[in-house]
């Protein structure tokens, strides 16, 4: 059953509005009867009282009627209280009969690798936002309104959002004028332009249209599955061909700087420091094999690892 909608009463002796013929679609001015509609009984205890006309699919509605009808909604969007069931119902049915402007905006951004999907959802965030704000006093069609708040949605959409990795927003747009730049200066000199150009150009520094650049790396992410070669028979990905930091670099640097310093030890120290960590035997063992108690092992065990400390400090400070 369709929904009704009832706005406030006219005023009295106001002239009332004619019925415009738009297309196919007879579409009335706010406050007129509207004719085919279907009232409920809240709406006929109130004649002065006029409901809203059904539309049951708004994807057939051609654009000048859309444009029409929405003057209507937003005139009767003024006069409902926002939250209630019949000012939904009336915001809903604008942002139906406008989403062709939503995937028009979309199709702006056909270019990017993003799914169409997710911009003409984006896009809709927008165009709910323009009707929220909307205000009909001002004389302004509601389409020279609304379109550049959806484009300004999707475009933030892909300056928050679509960036692999998130850099700031200085950089985010550095990017965009290298681009621009760089496509002007590659038509005017037959050539890629250099960093000097560049920066000449934009009048910026060097320094900052190398940032730019190492920004625009962060905006896409490859994988690490990609084939490592460009060969077809070489399936290998590129994560079994990436070199990784081996742990044991820094196992080998250290045994290199303990040996000097395992030299300066004596025989006894180096015996003990060899049997404990080398054969790992314990305290009690060791004290057996050389003849001491396990207190003394404790001790010597203790003044060789100190001494050896204090070499590796001072190698680190010189």
């Amino acid at each position: 059953m369709p929904r009704t909608v009832t706005a406030t009463a006219p005023v009295v002796g106001a002239r009332m509005p004619e019925t415009r013929e738009t297309g196919n679609s007879a579409v009335t001015a706010p406050g007129a009867a509207l004719p085919g509609t279907r009232m409920s009984p809240e709406t006929q205890a109130l004649p002065q009282a006029q409901p809203l006309p059904d539309i049951p699919d708004p994807a057939t509605v051609d654009t000048a009627t859309a444009k029409e009808l929405s003057r209507v909604l937003f005139a009767r969007l003024r006069s409902l209280e926002e939250g209630t069931a019949d000012y939904s119902y009336v915001r809903n049915s604008l942002v139906e009969l406008n989403l062709g402007l939503v995937r028009f905006a979309a199709s702006q951004f056909s270019h990017r690798h993003e799914p169409m999907e997710d911009i003409i959802q984006v896009g809709t965030v927008g165009l709910i936002k323009a009707i929220n704000r909307f205000e009909l006093d001002r004389d302004v069609e509601f389409l020279t309104y609304a379109l550049p708040t959806i484009t300004g949605e999707i475009k933030r959409y892909f300056r928050d959002s679509s960036w692999a990795v998130h850099v700031p927003r200085r950089l985010q747009e550095l990017r965009l004028r290298l681009a621009k730049a760089h496509d002007v200066l590659e038509q005017e000199l037959n050539r890629a332009p250099t960093t000097r150009e560049l920066a000449d150009h934009l009048d910026l520094p060097e320094q900052e249209v190398i940032d730019g650049r190492l920004a625009a790396n962060a905006y896409t992410a490859g994988t690490l599955e990609t084939p490592g070669t460009a060969d077809p028979d070489e399936d290998s990905p590129l994560e079994n061909r990436v070199g990784v930091v081996d742990e044991r670099f820094e196992q080998v640097e250290a045994v290199a700087a303990l040996k000097p310093l395992m030299a300066r030890l004596s025989a006894r120290d180096r015996r003990i420091l060899g049997m404990r960590f080398v054969d790992e035997l314990t305290q009690s063992e060791i004290g057996e094999r050389i003849g001491v108690s396990q207190m003394q092992v404790s001790r010597l065990l203790a003044s060789a690892l100190a001494n050896l400390r204090r070499g590796l400090a001072v190698d680190e400070n010189i």
